[in-house]
């Protein structure tokens, strides 16, 4: 049936050469996958359609064992009543039913036969369709992953990004200059500072000396 070489072409198909074509591998695996349920759905509805027509041919093969079975009773009943040409007749009858039967149980065998192989295929069908369903979670991270590395890696390797650790640089350098310079104020004015402590001392020790001086002259204690 063309429906099943069509899905057999599918299920064959390369999924990892598929996604390295597609330029949105997560919209063409979910498109695969729904192109095989399709597919799946199609194969189901022709195996309902086959397992119909056996249905059908059963109903049919089953009427003529029924109706060989019912003339091979009446010319029983014939032969008992000794009615044989009556008997002759029904046993014709039975002949020509039985030609049927015989090619009704034919085209059933047939039927059955092909409709056993189509469950075997659907089944398979549905089996493959499972495990894309599995894979394709796993095949959709992947590709994001691999989108998301390569994003990174051009990043990294861009000139942009070289160029703000080298503004960086020159500005730890700046900054490491701006310090240097505020530590040499430091220093300096921590310099003057002391200075500034030891003239106080002096002029404080001087005060005091020439006060002492002043009392010593006061009370005649100078020598």
């Amino acid at each position: 049936m063309a429906i099943f070489e069509r899905i057999s072409d599918i299920i064959k198909a390369n999924i990892n050469d598929l996604i390295d074509k597609a330029e949105d591998p997560e919209k063409m695996v979910k498109q695969l996958i729904l192109e095989m349920e399709q597919q799946v759905n199609e194969a189901t509805e022709a195996l309902g359609q086959a397992m119909g027509s056996e249905k059908v041919a059963a109903k049919k093969l089953a009427d003529a064992k029924a109706a060989s079975a019912d003339w091979n009773d009446r010319a029983k009943l014939a032969l008992r009543a000794g009615k044989e040409e009556l008997a002759k007749r029904a046993l014709d009858s039975k002949v020509s039913i039985d030609q049927q039967v015989e090619q009704l149980q034919a085209s059933y065998d047939s039927i059955s036969a092909q409709v056993s192989k189509l469950k075997d295929q659907v089944q398979q069908l549905k089996a493959k369709l499972q495990e894309a369903r599995s894979r394709q979670e796993i095949l959709i991270a992947r590709a994001k992953m691999a989108e998301a590395s390569k994003e990174v890696a051009t990043t990294i390797s861009t000139a942009q990004f070289d160029s703000a650790f080298a503004k960086l640089d020159k500005l730890e350098q700046k900054v490491a200059q701006q310090e240097a310079v505020a530590e040499a104020f430091t220093e300096i004015n921590a310099g003057e500072a002391d200075d500034s402590a030891t003239y106080a001392e002096l002029e404080h020790a001087d005060a005091v000396d020439t006060e002492l001086a002043r009392l010593k002259s006061e009370l005649g204690l100078l020598s």
